[in-house]
């Protein structure tokens, strides 16, 4: 009984290590939380934003809208695409009703609060049907006493072993 006792957290410690060792910029897969003071504000943004893509799966226009901020930005995939909320409101209004709306799958996030506890920073993995892997970033803050997302950026994450032709696409004379 005592081995075990002190195999545990022998062997507790050699996973953190391994973990903590993970390559630069690597995800690891689940939600992440910083252990710091604010962790219980850290799941409350994660929860807000598993609200948020599951409203926009479920088609729901108005609670996926309801988590933007008054001022929010949306950054979308192409250069062009930087709405305002209003602006991404009405972009996306046809996105959405029974069977409609978008299915973007979190897979990894890490979540970081403010030590005032007003403003979270994310990034998160993404799965999606359409575009495979993707990234959303973005920032929330405290409106209302609620979390609002005042900047979301959606991306696609390009491999470096394929980035020069990806840039020689976009170079290229269309």
């Amino acid at each position: 009984m005592r081995a075990a006792l002190v195999a545990a957290p022998i062997a507790i410690g050699v996973a953190l290590s391994g973990a903590a060792c993970a390559s630069p910029g690597s995800y690891a897969r689940g939600p992440t939380l910083t252990p710091a003071l604010g962790a219980a504000e850290e799941r409350e943004v994660a929860a807000v934003l598993d609200d948020f893509h599951d409203a926009a799966a479920a088609g729901d226009f108005d609670r996926y809208f309801s988590h933007f901020a008054e001022n929010a930005v949306f950054l979308g995939t192409n250069a062009t695409e930087r709405w305002t909320v209003a602006e991404f409101r009405e972009y996306a209004r046809h996105y959405f009703g029974p069977g409609g709306g978008w299915t973007y799958r979190p897979p990894a996030r890490h979540v970081s609060v403010t030590s005032d506890g007003r403003t979270a920073f994310f990034d998160e993995l993404l799965d999606n049907d359409a575009l495979g892997e993707t990234r959303g970033s973005g920032v929330l803050v405290r409106e209302d006493g609620a979390w609002r997302v005042a900047q979301y950026n959606l991306s696609i994450p390009i491999p470096n072993e394929v980035a020069d032709r990806v840039i020689e696409l976009i170079r290229a004379p269309r």
